[in-house]
């Protein structure tokens, strides 16, 4: 897909280069029409005078400041609260990071040591 990003040069749309990122979901599956009205929803709020080049501010107003502006749009949209910056990197960015750390540190282990993995045998087989 397309990966929407904020900087000191403005907003940015990249279809490569972000390989390495972390994806977190947002978007509860059964919210459909919301998946389909995503990209929509978000080529129009970066078109927002607030994502101009010259505001930005590498501490105050930066691309962790337009992903979480993006997603407050959107909850207030729906008629929900708006969640603090706090308040998301606890809930939603901390644990995909321990995730990822946790995968990180197996996949580490898998690559530097000499494994073999064994495919489970299949239920009926082991009856």
């Amino acid at each position: 897909g397309v990966v929407y990003n904020y900087d000191e040069e403005g907003i940015h749309r990249s279809q490569t280069g972000w390989e390495q990122c972390i994806s977190i979901p947002l978007v509860q599956p059964d919210m459909f029409e919301l998946i389909q009205q995503w990209d929509e929803l978000l080529e129009e709020f970066s078109v927002g005078e607030a994502w101009l080049p010259h505001r930005y501010d590498e501490q105050e107003h930066n691309c962790y400041t337009y992903a979480l502006a993006f997603i407050n749009s959107v909850r207030t949209m729906q008629g929900r609260q708006q969640v603090s910056k706090s308040e998301f990197t606890e809930r939603f960015v901390i644990p995909q990071t321990r995730r990822a750390s946790r995968y990180i540190a197996v996949h580490q282990e898998l690559t530097t040591k000499e494994f073999y993995i064994v495919p489970l045998p299949d239920q009926e087989e082991q009856c």
